[in-house]
C-alpha cells in the first residue's frame, strides 16, 4: 500500500524528524510504500534543516535554508492526490494544521485513515 505518513512538526524540536523516521521504518518494514515529508523536506531543503532547530521554527527554517511552507505543502498534498491509498496519522496530528490539511484531503479523495499507535 502507498502510504502518506502526517504528523504534527512545527514547534517540536527538529520538526518531529526523528519521530518521522521511526514510524516511516516502521510501516516500510510491513511491506508499504511509504511518503514522509520529513524525507521529503531534507531532499528538498537539505539534511540540515532540522539539525539544531530546537524550537521546530518555520521563520528559522526559512532564513537559514530557504524552506518554503507554501512548497513543502503544494509537494505533499500533490502525492496525496495522486499517488497514495491511505494516510497514516502519527501520534498528536490533531494538534497539526498541516497534518489535518492532508487528512482531509485523503478524507475527500475516498483515501484509507489510519492512527499509528505511539
Amino acid at each position: 500500500m502507498r502510504i502518506y505518513l502526517a504528523g504534527p512538526m512545527r514547534g517540536i524540536a527538529e520538526f518531529n524528524f526523528p519521530a518521522f523516521r521511526t514510524y516511516a521504518a516502521r510501516l516500510r518494514a510491513e511491506g508499504h510504500e511509504v511518503f514522509s515529508p520529513a524525507e521529503k523536506a531534507e531532499d528538498l531543503w537539505g539534511p540540515g534543516l532540522s539539525a539544531g532547530n530546537e524550537g521546530g521554527d518555520n521563520a528559522r527554517a526559512e532564513r537559514e535554508h530557504s524552506f518554503s511552507l507554501r512548497e513543502a505543502l503544494a509537494c505533499d498534498l500533490d502525492w496525496i492526490c495522486r499517488r497514495a491509498d491511505a494516510i497514516a496519522l502519527m501520534p498528536g496530528w490533531g494538534a497539526s494544521k498541516g497534518a489535518c490539511a492532508e487528512r482531509a484531503a485523503a478524507i475527500a479523495l475516498g483515501l484509507g485513515v489510519m492512527e499509528l499507535a505511539p
